[in-house]
């Protein structure tokens, strides 16, 4: 199969086979990344920037908040803003992420994913703490 960035819609990763063409928009791969990190234990949430913030808090929530997905060639490079939960691991709770989401983007959308970056905006305190 052909995979190739479609020039003519921003965002879109084409592939082609014998049946026809399948586009898979950024956002949706984003959206699977960021499924995949909240599903790890000691992931407290997805944080995004404070334009995503303000937007949430008005009622407009943004699935793909704090991922930002770069795909060129079929080649995935991730960029994630967490916030963790006190008392894991960074290191080892990261690694964990790192794998999922690979994991899940390759196995849903065939692409190879070529890097994870992980970014740590904060740590969720437990309740009594």
């Amino acid at each position: 199969m052909d995979k190739e960035m479609d020039k003519n819609r921003n965002g879109y990763v084409s592939e082609t086979d014998t049946l026809g063409t399948v586009k898979i928009a950024n956002d949706v791969v984003a959206m699977i990344a960021g499924l995949a990190a909240t599903e790890v234990d000691g992931v407290s949430s997805m944080s995004g920037n404070i334009t995503n913030e303000w937007m949430e808090k008005v009622g407009m929530k943004k699935q793909t908040k704090g991922v930002k997905v770069d795909i060129l060639e079929g080649n995935v490079s991730v960029d994630l803003a967490l916030t963790l939960e006190y008392g894991f691991n960074i290191p080892t709770t990261c690694n964990k992420v790192q794998e999922k989401v690979k994991s899940a983007i390759e196995t849903m959308t065939g692409f190879a994913v070529s890097d994870v970056n992980i970014r740590i905006i904060g740590i969720k305190m437990q309740e009594g703490i």
